[in-house]
């Protein structure tokens, strides 16, 4: 691949759980050898602020979000005292905002989920994908990877889908899963996840003209 490695440039995938969407990222990472978001951001967040990773992980997408007080929280910095400081799920979700920005600034990646895509709206290197597939392929891979019965798989779709579009909805100005929020929609059932990578791949190659 001719890649123009001078030019930084970013992937965005939002997916359906149980879709490979993860897999399919990290795949599309190794590809374009380039760094992988998805629950390390809380990490990165956690150390850009000096919070705990814990923090982020209570207005995470995978958590319910509508809990808009998150309380008082203590800092890493034992010189701070935790009792004068509150925290709501949006300065969580700015500072958050703020180390997907800087990573971005920095070098080329892909994130996964947590509205980046939206967060980089102005950036112009951005590729925004979201990954759907059949419900039972979702089902069975839920349960290959969680060893959890197919109603219980079911349930936790339901469940997971609810929490991500909420998340999605609320801080962003799109709507999850929906067409015009993307660049890309694809269902990976269709291909299965080595070939929608390889889909994938090509689609961005041609946007960013790499």
């Amino acid at each position: 691949m001719n890649m123009k490695t001078s030019e930084k440039f970013v992937i965005n995938v939002g997916r359906q759980l149980g879709s490979g969407g993860r897999h399919i990222g990290e795949r599309l990472a190794r590809a374009f050898n380039i760094k992988f978001y998805d629950k390390e951001l809380l990490e990165l967040a956690a150390q850009e602020s000096g919070f705990c990773k814990k923090f982020f992980e209570r207005t995470d997408e995978e958590h319910d979000l509508f809990k808009q007080l998150i309380g008082t929280f203590p800092f890493l910095n034992s010189g701070i005292n935790p009792y004068d400081n509150m925290l709501s799920s949006e300065s969580l979700f700015k500072i958050q905002s703020d180390a997907i920005r800087k990573v971005a600034s920095e070098q080329s990646c892909v994130f996964v989920g947590r509205c980046a895509d939206y967060i980089l709206r102005d950036n112009p290197r951005c590729v925004n994908i979201f990954i759907s597939a059949d419900l039972n392929d979702r089902i069975k891979r839920i349960c290959q990877l969680t060893g959890i019965t197919e109603p219980e798989a079911k349930k936790r779709i339901a469940e997971g889908d609810k929490r991500r579009a909420a998340y999605y909805n609320y801080y962003s100005a799109g709507e999850w899963g929906k067409a015009s929020s993307y660049h890309l929609c694809i269902n990976s059932s269709v291909l299965g996840l080595e070939r929608t990578t390889e889909y994938i791949q090509e689609f961005v190659t041609k946007k960013l003209m790499l």
